[in-house]
């Protein structure tokens, strides 16, 4: 039985999964360059992340705010035991709240926002939780 290449050729393709599907390097530099310009014209975004661990999720994010030179945001929420997380990281107020939650997939969610009421934010994911290593 031979394996089959997902079809994916740009970030809109990612909205039927539920968690994040395995990316080649081709598919990752495509989605990356395609989100890099979107992400350049929105005034701010956050981030979902569902993770397997609060370690991976924040690694996640840490990786985000290195690729676009964005500030370190702060940890405000964090659970006070193991287990599979959703972290919501907002870039323009800088917290990251955690909790855990059981159910969810696994990934990156990036939405960009905007100071203008007039322009609608979009959701992009799940991105692979390494998709910015």
């Amino acid at each position: 039985m031979s394996k089959k290449t997902i079809d994916i050729n740009k970030l809109e393709d990612l909205d039927k999964f539920r968690s994040a599907p395995k990316l080649n390097k081709i598919q990752s530099k495509i989605l990356l360059n395609e989100l890099s310009f979107i992400l350049r014209k929105s005034d701010w975004i956050t981030v979902g992340v569902m993770s397997p661990s609060l370690k991976k999720g924040i690694h996640a994010i840490r990786k985000i705010e290195e690729k676009f030179e964005y500030e370190e945001m702060k940890c405000i929420t964090i659970p006070n035991s193991d287990g599979p997380i959703f972290l919501k990281a907002n870039q323009k107020t800088g917290e990251i709240h955690a909790r855990i939650e059981f159910g969810l997939g696994e990934g990156i969610l990036i939405s960009c926002q905007y100071n203008d009421n007039l322009l609608i934010s979009k959701t992009y994911g799940p991105l692979p939780l390494d998709f910015f290593d």
